[in-house]
């Protein structure tokens, strides 16, 4: 058994409205220091899995299938064995 956290973002060159919200709401409550703010989103997969590589290939599958767009987005990912 495995479980895969996988970080989704906006590529660096795409425009960021939630990130924009979010930095002027932090600024809005007196944090001023804050430069920028990028939100991305995490997942956490549990895998039924006894091999290592497989369940990275598999998570690397579904990443590229279905959990990130890569016009816009990139991932990557941690693997555990738990």
């Amino acid at each position: 058994m495995f479980l895969a956290r996988v970080y989704i973002r906006l590529k660096p060159t795409v425009n960021d409205p939630q990130g924009l919200t979010i930095r002027g709401g932090l600024r809005q409550l007196g944090f001023d220091s804050v430069a920028s703010v990028r939100a991305g989103k995490i997942m956490e997969i549990s895998l039924e899995e006894s091999d290592e590589a497989q369940a990275r290939a598999h998570v690397a599958d579904m990443c590229e299938k279905l959990l990130a767009n890569p016009i816009i987005e990139e991932y990557s990912f941690e693997l555990e064995q738990g």
